[in-house]
């Protein structure tokens, strides 16, 4: 008996925890009062006015990380997707803006460079290595 009840009920609640989910963050960038589209007017109105990246963006991720109702920190990168997805859903309301969008990215585009370097000094010190001896390995 409790089991036919939890058959029931099981599918309901699970459809309603994933509305719930995703929900809010779908329609972030489309509502004109979300974090996201205030993030975005934030980072648009700063560059337009003249300001930097660095003091524009910190200015539009407060915000954002203020007022999103997640119940998790919201992450630079997650922050800069959805200024990015604010400003050309509704590229009337952002005019000019797009020429920005880059410098949102332009951290991550150093950090994987850099994290490619690495990879590739670690791969080199690998392969001399590979071609030592074991008492040339170990001689400390």
């Amino acid at each position: 008996m409790l089991r036919s009840a939890l058959k029931g009920v099981l599918p309901a609640l699970m459809l309603t925890a994933a509305s719930l989910s995703v929900g809010p963050v779908a329609q972030g960038a489309t509502e004109p009062s979300g974090p996201a589209a205030k993030g975005a007017q934030v980072y648009c109105f700063m560059r337009n006015s003249g300001n930097n990246h660095e003091v524009s963006w910190l200015a539009a991720y407060a915000l954002i990380k203020r007022q999103s109702a997640s119940l998790f920190k919201t992450s630079p990168e997650h922050a800069a997707v959805m200024i990015t997805e604010a400003v050309v859903q509704n590229p009337g309301t952002f005019p000019d803006c797009g020429k920005y969008l880059g410098d949102l990215y332009a951290n991550a585009v150093q950090e994987q460079q850099k994290q490619k370097e690495q990879s590739e000094a670690a791969g080199a010190t690998k392969s001399a290595e590979a071609g030592s001896t074991r008492s040339e390995r170990y001689a400390y």
